[in-house]
């Protein structure tokens, strides 16, 4: 994979890189917004170089979610999901803590807050954490979510994605973020994508599907490479 040359000064993000929140329609937004700009402070070692070895403190499980303890598969069209965590220089993140959470195939969460009338599927963890490894890489088997209506006024749907959550080599780089599949019209209808204005950074929200031969017959599979901060980044969602 081809790194690109970083620049020798990274200059703030241009408009429409990231979210604009809050999102109309989208209630949790307007809770969950800061209604005041952030406040500048410098930075020191504890920001820039900590916290070490958060592997140790959060104990990383299974990367598989598509199949339960007892051996039992989920229900839907299984996926593996991989990619490689870089820095803002292109340089692999080894250790990070990656974590996903999805809805199951018909498009629910395993969680109290959702009660939509879709089925649970008892076989679905619908979570996972893994620890990148030595060249950055993580990878994920589950199953293909399902979109689902976001419960408002103005009814909307959410299309399939996949929540992220990754811890890098410090405070600065903590990054939660989505990723979408390719292909799916609903993409443009949802508030949540579409609210990171940037065609480019909006790309960057979008996994690669990869060809069956370079993975199997066993699952389809999607690249998600995420960029912690930069030029390049991956948008926050």
């Amino acid at each position: 994979m081809a790194l690109w040359q970083p620049p020798e000064i990274y200059d703030p993000w241009s408009e429409g890189v990231q979210p604009s929140v809050p999102i109309e329609g989208y209630p949790n937004t307007w809770t969950f917004t800061p209604s005041r700009p952030a406040i500048h402070r410098p930075l020191t070692r504890t920001e820039a170089t900590g916290p070490l070895e958060l592997w140790r403190k959060l104990e990383c499980g299974t990367n598989n979610l598509a199949v339960s303890p007892s051996g039992k598969p989920a229900l839907g069209q299984m996926i593996r999901i991989f990619g490689q965590v870089l820095n803002e220089d292109g340089r692999p993140v080894p250790d990070a803590i990656v974590e996903i959470w999805q809805a199951n195939a018909a498009g629910r969460y395993s969680h109290a807050h959702d009660d939509s009338t879709a089925p649970l599927d008892p076989n679905f963890l619908g979570n996972g954490r893994v620890r990148s490894d030595e060249n950055g890489f993580y990878s994920f088997l589950s199953v293909k979510p399902g979109a689902y209506a976001v419960p408002v006024k103005d009814n909307w749907w959410r299309p399939s994605h996949v929540h992220f959550s990754v811890l890098g080599p410090s405070s600065l780089s903590r990054l939660v973020t989505q990723m979408y599949f390719p292909g799916d019209p609903m993409n443009e209808w949802d508030r949540i994508l579409q609210s990171v204005s940037d065609a480019g950074a909006r790309s960057r929200l979008i996994a690669t599907q990869m060809h069956p031969t370079e993975t199997g017959s066993e699952h389809l599979a999607y690249r998600h490479d995420i960029v912690l901060r930069g030029r390049l980044a991956t948008p926050e969602a």
